[in-house]
């Protein structure tokens, strides 16, 4: 099991609380990962902030990847998974829209891997990053159309006529 500095853990949630208050809707820690839910106006500013910190110093864009949650309001979101080498610390940020107005504001302009990272995101969940420099499919036909990740679409082909359920016991 990891074990979290306590002390820095408590300076991130002062610092966060102290320039961010209004903007953090929720937070927990999880797996020995802190995890906060922002409002997606100020994901860039809190992002920027984190990597620019003395103290804290995340500058390691670990993961971007979406979410979609069909039975919610904010149907749409997207994770940041950050690390700081310099503290050992890992911090997990999260932020929700509409699926209706599937636009965040991009992360390259601080992480320069979140390019591809938010190209797949795009690719899989039809997640918009305005600003980003090459926003296109990445892995899926430039003919799509659909989003494959999100849950729209039943798990099983129900047109599929060659398929025989008895064979695999249901």
């Amino acid at each position: 099991m990891f074990i979290i500095d306590q002390t820095l853990l408590k300076l991130l949630h002062e610092k966060l609380k102290e320039k961010f208050s209004e903007s953090i809707i929720s937070e927990e820690t999880s797996y020995d990962i802190p995890t906060f839910v922002v409002k997606k106006e100020v994901i860039i500013p809190i992002l920027q902030f984190l990597y620019d910190d003395k103290i804290l110093q995340f500058r390691f864009l670990t993961t971007l990847c979406g979410m979609h949650y069909p039975d919610s309001q904010e149907q749409l979101g997207v994770v940041y998974h950050l690390h700081s080498f310099k503290n050992n610390l890992r911090i997990r940020i999260k932020t929700f829209t509409t699926i209706e107005n599937p636009v965040f504001p991009t992360a390259t302009t601080i992480f320069a891997t979140a390019n591809w990272m938010e190209r797949e995101t795009y690719d899989f969940f039809g997640i918009i990053f305005d600003g980003h420099p090459n926003l296109k499919r990445i892995l899926n036909m430039d003919e799509m159309t659909d989003f494959p990740l999100r849950k729209e679409f039943p798990l099983e082909d129900q047109t599929r006529e060659d398929k025989n359920d008895k064979m695999f016991g249901r």
